[in-house]
């Protein structure tokens, strides 16, 4: 399950574990146009965790998660003029 919500200067994702026991807490996700960050409590610390990825790592993550082992590197493809 998760939420979406929009803020005045980000979007705000937050997942909510919903699989078979332990669960684990939410992450919530806070994407702004410079950056988007990945947040969730570590309960043995009870601190929150933070993880900051730019907008190119946030491609390469979404690129890699359908893509076999190896070592690649996104290029952009020149459009038509």
């Amino acid at each position: 399950m998760f939420t979406i919500e929009h803020e005045f200067d980000a979007t705000v994702i937050t997942l909510i574990d919903e699989g078979d026991a332990p669960l684990q807490e939410d992450i919530t996700i806070n994407s702004f146009a410079e950056c988007v960050t990945l947040e969730q409590l570590d309960p043995r610390t009870d601190r929150v965790q933070k993880i900051t990825l730019s907008p190119e790592q946030l491609r390469d993550l979404a690129a890699a998660l359908d893509l076999p082992e190896g070592v690649y590197q996104l290029r952009e493809v020149p459009g038509p003029e």
